[in-house]
């Protein structure tokens, strides 16, 4: 498939089709449920969108059991305007992108409540689990959430499962590079409400596929449990609360997981710098692409180490009550507190952050307008320790604290006889760093017959930019942090969308516009003007950056137990070079068939990349990239394709059977070029990504529903 990509492009076809279901669907939590969209479609094949103004899509927890999806990551993966994006070969970072921005710009929420920050979403985006969850919404764009203006992106919300009947499920699966999964699942309804209680354990090795002895896959050790408690009638409220506790143990570079062993190892060379493509001349270390001399590596397998212990708990708590005259209360808490304990190539680094959050809220008609007035308080903060691998201390290198009460007013109403629907609303923030902040936002939904609609939506968002892993944690190399950060991130967005949901087929096309200023820069490689010393220099982009998009889904259900999927997105970049510190793609092409007869179910995904302009985003012009042989590194990734097929067969009313591949077609991008690469003065770096880090993989299991 990839001999054929190169004889034409795939995006050609589907954009000119221009036809779009995800099998994801883009979705917000509404402000307290209560605004239906009206005209929406009986008995049709729905494009999944969910009947709000805003536009949101939503995967099902049948659409997460199809992909074998275990965490947040996998279940949003692989879909037009979202993909997880991976920013470090050896300790594997990854970020949920929305519209191909950068993936700090994503917030993550549970039942509504923003409870991730910079550090928590380093890591901890894999280890949100995904039993007893009813769907995943999300929604793109600046300021789609009322509740979560830092969102420059979008959102991605976490929708708990409210059981209604007794369930008891234990799945088990292993499969190559010592992957091993166990998940759990209980609920008991009772009288006027119900619990439920989840675990997941999951494990999987650490992987070499070019054999030069450093990793390309992080290998982990984690384990997720979660308890969910759901009550009818408290004093009025409707509760729903849960509570999630995250250990995990990740290590990336030297294979293996005797993590004591590979710290206290910080001299000699036990790697093969020779092996793989474009390897060095000389297994013992690479070449100086200033001087042609081969710089040897001494620094044992710590040095290209690294390796992470995370803990995490946090808590919930949502509360909705009903009042006189069509009015409603919502109550919302969130608690969260997180561990890091890191090895970084012979740096450590501890860091503790707590987060806050309170919400309340009231809606209330007036007339034919529909008023929502809300009140927040956001807490964060990150106390680190840290020292460097010749003993310097650097603590609290990059602490902050941010404090932030908001206010916002959102006003709905239906004109036309219901065909049109607007929603305004304007919120402000006064932060405790960049002082008062105001947010406004515009949607409008027409309904041009009760099968298609159009959607449109215009709005601002901002953050608040934190040092911690922006876009590089070299900085725990440097003794201190010079800030010359002066504002927040601010993004402007407007988006249109055409949705049409027939008996037999549905699509949805959008077209998404991104403006991005005062964009956080962060440079590990500055020294001290007088000491000599290196220092972080943590500003800001004097241009904006701008990505604009149209992306776009069709599917049709050729009978009643086959649905196939097409998609496509095309996104321009206009930013600075070297900003956008990962290269990304213009072009992408979904495919997808979901076959379910009798007792098997099986779904087949087909993913095509298009080229990324690596000389571009890296800027090459200023910092040309090596290969440990001196040569330099592609101007322009190739294309390819990436398949994954699982299917699932009902052995009876208790057992399933689980058999999946993922990666069908074995594309690595290490057979091409390693993720390692080399300045011009030959300092070494492992950021270089544009394809798979992980080839084919096969895995098998059980699940028993008893």
């Amino acid at each position: 498939m990839n001999h054929l990509a190169k004889r034409f492009k795939p995006i050609h076809l589907a954009i000119l089709v221009a036809y779009t279901l995800s099998p994801l669907a883009y979705a917000e939590e509404r402000q307290l449920s209560t605004v239906e969209v009206k005209g929406a479609p009986q008995g049709k094949l729905q494009p999944k969108l969910r009947d709000e103004i805003i536009k949101t899509e939503s995967i099902s927890a049948a659409d997460i059991r199809k992909t074998n999806a275990a965490t947040l990551n996998e279940a949003v993966d692989n879909n037009p305007g979202v993909a997880v994006q991976t920013e470090c070969s050896i300790c594997n970072v990854r970020n949920v992108t929305l519209n191909n921005l950068p993936g700090r710009f994503t917030t993550i929420m549970i039942d509504g409540v923003p409870i991730f920050s910079s550090v928590s979403g380093a890591y901890g985006l894999d280890m949100i689990g995904i039993n007893g969850v009813e769907r995943i919404d999300i929604s793109r764009g600046a300021g789609t959430s009322l509740i979560a203006p830092e969102a420059l992106a979008g959102t991605v919300n976490i929708v708990s499962k409210r059981p209604t009947k007794a369930e008891s499920i234990v799945e088990a699966q292993a499969g190559q590079y010592g992957y091993r999964r166990l998940d759990g699942f209980l609920a008991r309804p009772f009288a006027g409400g119900a619990f439920t209680a989840a675990l997941n354990v999951n494990n999987h090795d650490s992987l070499d596929s070019n054999g030069n002895g450093v990793g390309e896959y992080t290998g982990y050790e984690r384990t997720l449990g979660g308890f969910g408690l759901f009550l009818d009638d408290i004093g009025g409220f409707k509760l729903r609360g849960r509570l999630d506790l995250v250990d995990e143990k990740r290590g990336g570079g030297a294979l293996g997981n005797d993590y004591g062993n590979i710290k206290a190892n910080m001299s000699g060379n036990p790697f093969d710098w020779s092996a793989g493509k474009n390897g060095s001349p000389d297994p013992s270390g690479w070449v100086n692409p200033a001087t042609g001399a081969i710089i040897p590596y001494n620094s044992g397998r710590g040095g290209m180490s690294e390796i992470i212990e995370t803990r995490r708990q946090q808590g919930i708590l949502v509360g909705e009550r009903k009042l006189d005259g069509g009015a409603r209360l919502k109550l919302a808490f969130g608690y969260a507190n997180h561990d890091q304990d890191s090895f970084y190539e012979g740096d450590y680094y501890i860091a503790k952050q707590n987060q806050h959050y309170s919400e309340a809220s009231l809606q209330q008609p007036f007339g034919a307008t529909l008023i929502t007035l809300g009140l927040n308080y956001r807490y964060e903060d990150l106390k680190s320790h840290g020292r460097l691998a010749d003993g310097t201390a650097v603590d609290g290198l990059d602490n902050y604290t941010y404090k932030t009460p908001g206010a916002y007013l959102q006003a709905y109403r239906a004109l036309f006889d219901d065909r049109l629907e607007l929603n305004g609303s304007l919120r402000h923030d006064k932060h405790n760093v960049f002082g008062g902040i105001t947010s406004p936002r515009l949607n409008a939904l027409w309904h041009h017959s009760a099968e298609t609609s159009s959607r449109f939506a215009i709005g601002r968002g901002f953050r608040a930019p934190t040092s911690f892993f922006e876009q590089d944690h070299g900085i725990l190399a440097t003794t201190r942090i010079e800030r010359h950060i002066d504002n927040p991130e601010i993004s402007d967005n407007a988006s249109y969308a055409f949705s049409h949901a027939g008996d037999r087929d549905a699509l949805v096309v959008s077209v998404n516009y991104n403006k991005i200023r005062n964009y956080a820069l962060l440079d590990s490689g500055a020294t001290d003007p007088v000491s000599g010393a290196p220092i972080t220099v943590f500003t800001q982009s004097s241009e904006p950056v701008i990505v604009k998009g149209i992306d776009a889904s069709y599917t049709y259900r050729f009978t009643g137990t086959l649905e196939g999927t097409l998609g496509a997105e095309k996104f321009n970049y206009q930013f600075r070079p070297g900003d956008l510190s990962f290269a990304r793609p213009g072009e992408r092409v979904y495919l997808r068939l979901d076959y379910d007869v009798g007792d098997w179910d099986i779904l087949a995904r087909a993913n095509w990349t298009g080229p990324m302009d690596l000389k571009r985003f890296h800027d090459y012009a200023n910092n040309q990239r090596y290969n440990l042989d001196g040569t330099p590194k592609l101007d322009k990734s190739p294309s390819y394709w990436v398949m994954d097929v699982s299917g699932r067969y009902k052995v009876n009313k208790t057992a399933s059977l689980v058999l999946g591949v993922n990666n069908l077609f074995d594309f690595r991008q290490t057979d091409r070029e390693d993720f390692l690469w080399v300045n011009s003065a030959g300092h070494y770096d492992v950021t270089h990504f544009w394809g798979p880090t992980r080839g084919r993989q096969v895995y098998a299991g059980v699940r028993l529903d008893l």
